[in-house]
């Protein structure tokens, strides 16, 4: 399956990140941007899961797909970049001001990418 398929709109996600002493964080996340098949892109603020991510480049995402029962994915991630502008920071920011708010959209500052180590069905 493509990764571009593994996420209708409607659905929720989790953001895992773990601090370089391990303390864990997790954060309500948007679908991703798949980038390609192999690479996905968020947007993120100034928060926890970015201090996490540059301490520990490896996080989690659940998905949970907008269907009943418990349909989703769970992926492992490794940070690969993040830019602080571009065209996907602009794209990033309208759909976030669309999906959450316009003061969800002001606090993204830069796009995370990652590499997916790993899909696996949610059950």
């Amino acid at each position: 399956m493509k990764l571009a398929e593994l996420f209708p709109e409607g659905g929720r996600g989790i953001l895992g990140t773990a601090d370089a002493n391990g303390v864990v964080n997790l954060a309500v996340f948007a679908i991703p941007h798949v980038v390609d098949d192999q690479t996905l892109a968020w947007g993120f603020g100034d928060g926890r899961s970015i201090a996490n991510l540059r301490q520990n480049p490896h996080a989690s995402y659940l998905y949970l797909a907008p269907s009943r029962g418990y349909s989703g994915w769970r992926l492992t991630l490794s940070m690969i970049e993040e830019q602080g502008e571009g065209e996907l920071l602009g794209e990033i920011k309208e759909r976030t001001a669309l999906v959450a708010s316009p003061q969800a959209s002001a606090a993204v500052s830069r796009v995370v990418f990652f590499k997916v180590d790993e899909v696996r069905p949610l059950m």
